[in-house]
């Protein structure tokens, strides 16, 4: 009877962090220290250094990761489900409801103006983004050149099969110094592969089921959104600024799909910045948009699919690799190959930096570039030198864009 007290009270503090955590995964990780750690004492505060250690070499959102292990480490895997479902429900409902009006806006011809000042101030988070990443991940001369390499080569090739082979690439790279490692003690371990099965199983069943429906387009496309969300959410390392340049290449670029405007991506994307919870939710607007075709119910379809699809593969993969941690990263190579993997995802943000501005100055006045300019170059500096919160910083874009020029 204790302890379902004790799980009650933190799905509660699950809930009110949902609703009240603003400022990407780093702030989150200071909520869930002050309110997990210091006020409730459901973990120590080396456990939580240590999952969210372990959350940021596991694919996957790591907020989102750390706090399911949290629910993992208390009740097991049905507390960890639910401390997910919780968690997420909040941001993907909004981002939900805002894929549906952007959508109703537009099929009635209404005017969008009020957005145009958050779009450049989405690109310039997206460059404060790769800022931040690579001051604290790209701190060698080999970093640096990886870093490089990414962003030329996610630049110039518009597919989405070039993200992870950069990545792998990157990490195999610094694997191979790994001997710049000190040597650790290694023990026998045993490997449960439950988790990981499921999760590789989950990938080969939505990519059957997408080829069975083929020729159903109304049961295709929600299986399709749910098959590239989560072969995406199985690559992404460092959270959802890293999700950005895959998601634009993949919805708003590559010709076969081209669902979403880069207006209504970026637009998406401001957005998600002023929310609390998890940036990942940003799925469910891309999905609903994405099945705007098929009405109210096909964009709520859409964004269910999505966010699944996003959140699915890192809970399976940190419910797999927490049961063997403490011996895998005893191994160099592994160790040794996270400074590639850091460094060419801070290559694929700055990318999207620069691909993401691209549509705002093209064909355009001076005036219009100069001030789309000035508010990518604001929001930046707002970002890196204030204290002011991103979703203050995405209201005033919204405040202003309500005024007349």
């Amino acid at each position: 009877m204790v302890q379902r007290i004790r799980y009650i009270i933190f799905l509660k503090d699950v809930f009110l962090l949902s609703v009240t955590c603003f400022g990407g995964p780093q702030a989150h990780i200071a909520h869930f220290h002050k309110i997990l750690v210091k006020r409730r004492n459901f973990i120590s505060e080396p456990e939580l250094n240590e999952l969210n250690a372990l959350c940021q070499v596991v694919p996957g959102p790591t907020s989102t990761q750390t706090l399911s292990a949290i629910g993992y480490k208390l009740g097991g895997a049905n507390l960890a489900y639910l401390t997910l479902l919780i968690w997420l429900l909040p941001s993907v409902a909004i981002m939900t409801l805002a894929g549906i009006l952007m959508n109703s806006f537009e099929a009635k011809n209404m005017s969008l103006a009020f957005t145009r000042f958050i779009q450049p101030m989405a690109v310039g988070l997206v460059a404060h983004a790769a800022w931040s990443i690579s001051v604290k991940t790209v701190t060698t001369r080999r970093a640096l050149s990886l870093m490089i390499f990414a962003a030329v080569a996610t630049y110039l090739i518009k597919s989405p099969i070039v993200f992870p082979v950069v990545l792998l690439i990157a990490g195999l790279i610094t694997a191979l110094n790994y001997k710049a490692h000190p040597r650790e003690e290694k023990k026998r371990f045993e490997i449960s592969w439950s988790n990981f099965l499921l999760w590789g199983g989950v990938l080969i069943f939505a990519a059957l089921l997408g080829w069975v429906t083929k020729g159903i387009p109304e049961l295709t496309l929600p299986i399709r959104l749910f098959e590239n969300f989560y072969r995406n959410g199985s690559l992404i390392f460092g959270g959802g600024q890293v999700l950005t340049p895959m998601l634009y290449t993949e919805f708003v670029q590559y010709a076969p799909k081209q669902y979403l405007t880069a207006e209504e991506f970026l637009s998406g994307y401001a957005f998600v910045q002023g929310l609390p919870g998890p940036v990942f939710s940003f799925s469910a607007y891309i999905g609903a948009l994405s099945m705007r075709e098929y009405g109210v119910f096909g964009e709520v379809m859409g964004a269910i699919m999505s966010a699944a699809g996003i959140f699915l593969p890192g809970t399976f993969l940190i419910f797999f690799m927490i049961r063997i941690w403490e011996s895998l990263k005893k191994f160099r190579p592994i160790r040794a190959s996270l400074e590639g993997i850091n460094a060419a995802n801070a290559g694929l943000v700055a990318a999207a930096a620069v691909v993401l501005f691209q549509p705002l100055v093209a064909g355009q006045t001076i005036q219009v570039v100069l001030i789309n300019a000035s508010f990518a170059l604001g929001a930046f500096a707002l970002t890196a030198f204030t204290r002011i919160p991103s979703w203050l910083i995405v209201l005033l874009g919204l405040i202003c864009g309500f005024i007349p020029l």
